[in-house]
């Protein structure tokens, strides 16, 4: 079918063969053919068994990325329009597609790319050197499927800024896919308003996979004082202010951050229960413990501490220090949540971090609920890679 062959080693493509979506450069035995990276190639096992069909880079350590595991599939305009109506099918099924991501790379069956849907404008993230040759169509097949629902699109930014795109032999690049558009884009989630910067916001601009982690939130938080940790734009500050807060504070690092944030208090009115501080939150909570401050809700939301495995040690250190601070600051009965949105940070291990912060904090903690990823960031199993956020919310009680 393909003008290229890429075997792999007797042993190798486990997690090929058991649903997964990459294959390593190590994995690899012999490529047969003509190839310039980013084309589309045929996979054999060992014996020449076809494995199906994905888009090579010899740049990258992710050598192979599966686009389909049948044989005969010709990788086309009307393949990716196939995949795309899928995507938004599914989303149509499982979320407020308000404001959602529409695509969501390897759990879609499109490694490598993210499109993210605010209001009226989309945000495209391209991460890989095959799927950035279909960047293009995927977009105008993202339009199409919107538009057969009467939805239009405004506007397309691209985030793909991302520092893997080094790795995959790409440059960085962001800015407008047409014509130029106010990227100052208002949207509403769980009954808050946003405006999300999809030009210089983190990521796409705003972390939608949050939502529903979000609204679980407000029926803990009515007459409640709340203490918001890692805030960034206030996301889950101001849920907890729309949701009868007595009173919140939002600390975050970033001073853009909190100037965004402060801007969303204003267009939610939430301004006088609603207050951000922008500092560094390890030298805050003890500073806040020191004085005597004690919160109903606290909320640690940090960044992933660890993108690697080499890493993941450190990221434990960071983890159980966040989260033995934030339980001393709960009172007898109140609630925390907490969450690692860090792949490497795996369940078990999270969770083993948060019971030793207990322990050091002489807390002990009732699980009300744990929580992923909003469906819109669908988990494919055996594809590991796309799960990464943990949730959880606890009752946090003196020992008795």
């Amino acid at each position: 079918m393909y003008q290229t062959i890429v075997t792999l080693k007797k042993g190798e493509g486990r997690t090929l063969k058991a649903g997964g979506m990459w294959v390593y450069d190590n994995e690899i035995d012999s490529i047969e053919g003509t190839f310039e990276n980013g084309d589309v190639v045929e996979i054999h096992d060992f014996d020449g068994y076809c494995m199906g069909c994905g888009y090579i880079n010899t740049n990258s350590k992710i050598t192979l990325r599966l686009l389909s595991r049948r044989r005969d599939t010709v990788v086309d305009e009307a393949f990716l329009e196939r995949r795309v109506r899928d995507a938004w099918e599914y989303r149509k099924q499982t979320i407020d597609t308000s404001s959602c991501r529409l695509i969501f790379g390897e759990a879609d069956f499109l490694p490598g790319i993210v499109v993210d849907k605010f209001s009226d404008v989309l945000v495209v993230e391209s991460l890989a050197l095959g799927i950035d040759r279909w960047k293009l169509t995927i977009v105008e097949a993202v339009k199409k499927a919107l538009a057969q629902d009467g939805i239009a699109i405004r506007g397309v930014y691209e985030r793909s800024d991302a520092k893997v795109r080094l790795q995959e032999g790409m440059e960085r690049v962001k800015g407008f896919i047409g014509e130029p558009f106010d990227t100052k884009v208002e949207i509403a989630e769980n009954g808050v308003k946003y405006l999300v910067d999809v030009e210089d916001g983190q990521k796409t601009g705003f972390f939608l996979d949050q939502k529903n982690n979000r609204a679980a939130i407000h029926r803990f938080c009515k007459d409640k004082k709340v203490l918001d940790c890692f805030t960034h734009t206030g996301s889950f500050a101001l849920n907890a202010g729309i949701a009868g807060a007595k009173s919140v504070l939002g600390v975050d690092a970033s001073q853009l951050a909190i100037d965004q944030a402060l801007e969303n208090a204003r267009l939610n009115h939430l301004e006088d229960r609603v207050t951000f501080q922008c500092a560094d939150v390890f030298e805050l909570l003890p500073a806040l413990e020191a004085k005597g401050e004690r919160y109903d809700v606290v909320i640690l939301d940090p960044p992933a501490f660890t993108k690697s495995r080499n890493s993941v040690k450190n990221a434990v250190k960071g983890y159980r220090e966040i989260n033995l601070r934030g339980l001393k600051l709960v009172r007898d009965g109140g609630f925390l949540a907490t969450c690692s949105c860090s792949h490497f940070m795996e369940p078990d291990l999270f969770a083993k971090t948060i019971r030793e912060a207990a322990a050091g904090a002489h807390k002990r903690l009732r699980q009300v609920e744990f929580r992923t990823q909003a469906c819109d960031h669908p988990i494919l199993w055996a594809a590991d890679q796309s799960y990464y956020l943990k949730f959880y919310i606890f009752q946090v009680v003196e020992e008795k």
